[in-house]
């Protein structure tokens, strides 16, 4: 094995076999600008014909100091992250952005004990710039980029005031959609929201809990949605709440049974998602009741299926997409020297479909 590893063809290998310099044959692979594009060829067919592969990227990350890659920090694990809509469609403006620039993506899963990737994932990522998705304000993780020095965007949440941010208007959406059904006659709530706390958790939420919220987003959420039925004169200790531990319409399912069968019976369910949205929904169905006849229902993210679903979700639009690409320039920008700039922060709009009705 070793005098295999000997006869391995290298840089120099290639450089003397086509009779030019160990760094025009770099050049070949790092800098082709630097080069006539047949002598480039040529030094690419004879490095085909040697068996030479190409730079070693890690040496190359060591020589330059630079992985060309933009590290994704995920507050979950892969799975439910790919299974979650509005991740997917934000990681793919992200993706859209960097790709192009030579620059890589690196999904770090997160855990549930940690809240956001563990420590030890973060401390060996071979990433140039970090981003962090959603975590909550104490992730042990971002003290990791702290101590590394690298530049940090986050999308969401938590608010750092050395890093870049991207965010929407997710009080203000959530009390429009209140706003729209107590417009629409109803006085009797229950809401759906997703983690609180990043311990697991689902369940009914006691006031203790809903008043140390580490999640910014969970806390403008649910804020939205209760201080604007408080000022419509509905007392939000009166109003029942369900954490799901993620966003998931399962999980969505579940809590909307709960929620449904307390007395008196909500007629309508404010969610702080989609996915929980379409939970309830079909927690409806299980229970025999009519959406909208018994039950109004609204979500949050305006995701594709919103619009197919049964029946049509209204929702709050956030441009998922947008936010994703917005990320990935400032990600860019930081990795070109730039500073981070005041965060950025997207509109939201409520779109009005039949999931609901006025109160009968």
């Amino acid at each position: 094995m070793d005098s295999d590893r000997r006869r391995r063809p290298t840089l120099d290998t290639v450089a003397a076999a086509v009779g030019v310099s160990r760094a025009t044959v770099s050049n070949a692979y790092n800098r082709p600008d630097q080069l006539s594009s047949s002598l480039r060829e040529r030094i690419l067919e004879t490095a085909r014909t040697l068996g030479y592969a190409g730079p070693d990227p890690v040496a190359r990350s060591l020589a330059t100091r630079s992985s060309a890659a933009v590290g994704f920090m995920l507050p979950q694990g892969l799975s439910g992250a790919f299974s979650d809509p509005a991740l997917s469609i934000v990681l793919d403006g992200l993706a859209q952005t960097v790709d192009g620039h030579d620059h890589s993506l690196v999904l770090m899963p997160g855990d549930a004990a940690t809240g956001g990737p563990r420590p030890s994932i973060v401390s060996r990522a071979q990433a140039d710039v970090m981003v962090a998705y959603s975590l909550p304000d104490s992730a042990p993780a971002l003290d990791v980029v702290a101590a590394r020095g690298l530049p940090l965007v986050v999308i969401d949440q938590p608010e750092l005031p050395d890093a870049a941010r991207v965010e929407v208007q997710d009080h203000a959406g959530c009390s429009t959609a209140a706003a729209h059904l107590l417009n629409l006659g109803h006085r009797r709530f229950g809401v759906l929201t997703f983690a609180l706390r990043p311990d697991g958790v689902s369940g009914p939420v006691s006031h203790e809990r809903r008043s140390d919220v580490p999640f910014r987003v969970s806390r403008d959420r649910l804020g939205g949605y209760l201080d604007t039925l408080e000022k419509a004169g509905v007392e939000p200790d009166n109003v029942p709440v369900w954490e799901a531990r993620g966003s998931d319409r399962e999980l969505g399912r579940l809590g909307a049974r709960w929620l449904l069968t307390r007395t008196p019976r909500p007629s309508a369910l404010l969610c702080a998602s989609d996915q929980l949205a379409f939970g309830a929904l079909q927690a409806a169905r299980d229970l025999t009741l009519t959406v909208p006849g018994d039950l109004s229902v609204v979500g949050f993210d305006d995701v594709p299926e919103a619009a197919y679903s049964d029946p049509p979700l209204t929702t709050v639009r956030q441009p998922l997409a947008d936010k994703g690409r917005r990320a990935g320039e400032l990600a860019l920008k930081l990795l070109a020297g730039g500073r981070p700039p005041r965060p950025t922060r997207l509109e939201v709009s409520l779109v009005e479909r039949a999931s609901t009705a006025p109160r009968t």
